[in-house]
């Protein structure tokens, strides 16, 4: 019984040799990637296996994926019957902007299982993380009055009227009565009013930290990489809204500068500039700031400045150059709250150390809370949420500020 079972193994390594490296027929493997992927998002992947040999085989496949994921047990097996097709599908989520390079994809046959065949098939390929577009695209319509109740983002009521005459029209019911025009209704012998229209073509300024504090990780992203994406996300908002977008990166001294305009290229400009934004250890000097805008910027802008103040006297030494800044333009302060401070608070402390963290916790988490209300005091308008949140809040302030006629 013994031999009879050592000759059916051997008989059946040799026909399995047989059928997969005498066979020239193989089998295909097409990547169904992006051109490029969304920094910070889950970005969907494809790949389509097709089996041309004219028997079922089991395969295994092993894609090379880019050094960044650190993903080394990425493996996908099917048993194919003969001239079948199959996608398998996987999500990879790039945390840093920059280029992924995918090595070739190993593809491993076998008939019985006894013997694999090796294949090694397609081209690396590098694909770019550029700031996240699928955010961008998420966001598009959700600024308008439809979407206002979805996702968390606030219905405004807009107060007062726009500056900006139009003309003359019938009073029709509905109309306000103190914008009837009583020269042009003793004329016309009937009700006029004039009708208002929004103002348009304003600079919206995005002006990016990249200093140090801004290299503070968060669900595996850096701040200044919240503040990129965000910031494309307005930029791509205002100007749907007939804005001027314009783009300000800064440390210790100016690193970009994007002039506020509605070009057709204006978001393809942004989004370039922004792919090559990086931090560095300087720290940030408002006092360059002020005096850039100054030179730079002629028209009143609203400005976003995203940053992250983590103790009151670097608030403090940068105070005077907001208020300077405030003068000329419509300024919002973004910061952000500490999440993992948050958990560290509530958890149940076991120990002198875990008290000792969470006292230490709780003054940091206290320091932003009188951040914020220094800054109300001086009348600058805040931004003060979780890195995540970040988006949603951020077209939230710019619909009010819309709405209440501040800019």
């Amino acid at each position: 019984m013994a031999k009879i079972l050592l000759f059916a193994l051997c008989i059946s390594v040799i026909l399995d040799s047989f059928l997969i490296f005498l066979t020239k027929i193989s089998i295909d493997v097409t990547r169904n990637y992006p051109e490029r992927f969304s920094n910070g998002d889950d970005n969907e992947l494809e790949l389509l296996v097709t089996n041309h040999y004219q028997f079922p085989i089991y395969v295994r496949i092993i894609e090379e994926l880019p050094i960044q994921f650190q993903i080394r047990n990425l493996q996908f097996f099917k048993h194919f019957k003969q001239n079948q097709s199959t996608k398998f599908g996987y999500k990879l989520r790039p945390t840093d902007r920059g280029s992924y390079q995918f090595g070739i994809i190993n593809i491993y046959i076998s008939v019985f299982g006894l013997i694999e065949k090796r294949i090694k098939t397609n081209e690396p390929l590098t694909i770019a993380s550029y700031p996240s577009y699928l955010q961008l695209k998420q966001f598009q319509l959700y600024s308008t009055a439809q979407h206002h109740n979805q996702f968390g983002m606030k219905r405004i009521r807009k107060i007062g009227t726009n500056t900006e005459f139009e003309n003359i029209k019938n009073y029709t019911i509905g109309d306000e009565y103190r914008l009837i025009n009583w020269k042009a209704t003793a004329k016309a012998s009937r009700l006029m009013v004039n009708q208002y229209q929004e103002e348009k073509s304003q600079p919206v300024y995005s002006i990016i930290d990249v200093g140090r504090t801004m290299r503070m990780p968060f669900d595996g992203l850096k701040l200044l990489d919240y503040a990129i994406n965000s910031s494309l996300v307005i930029a791509n908002i205002s100007l749907q809204k007939n804005e001027k977008a314009g783009l300000i990166t800064f440390n210790k001294n100016i690193q970009d500068f994007v002039v506020a305009d509605r070009k057709n290229h204006q978001m393809q400009l942004i989004l370039e500039k922004l792919y090559n934004v990086e931090t560095n250890f300087l720290e940030t000097d408002f006092g360059q700031l002020y005096v850039y805008l100054k030179r730079k910027l002629t028209q009143r802008s609203l400005l976003f400045i995203y940053t992250n103040f983590e103790t009151i006297d670097g608030l403090e030494r940068q105070l005077p150059y907001l208020k300077l800044i405030k003068k000329s333009h419509v300024v919002v302060l973004i910061s952000f709250k500490n999440s993992e401070l948050k958990t560290l608070t509530t958890q149940k402390a076991t120990s002198t150390t875990d008290i000792y963290n969470q006292t230490i916790a709780e003054k940091f988490s206290y320091d932003k809370e009188l951040i914020i209300q220094r800054l109300h005091q001086i009348g600058i308008l805040t931004i003060y949420c979780e890195p995540k949140d970040l988006s949603i809040n951020l077209i939230n302030k710019y619909l009010e500020i819309k709405a209440r006629g501040l800019f």
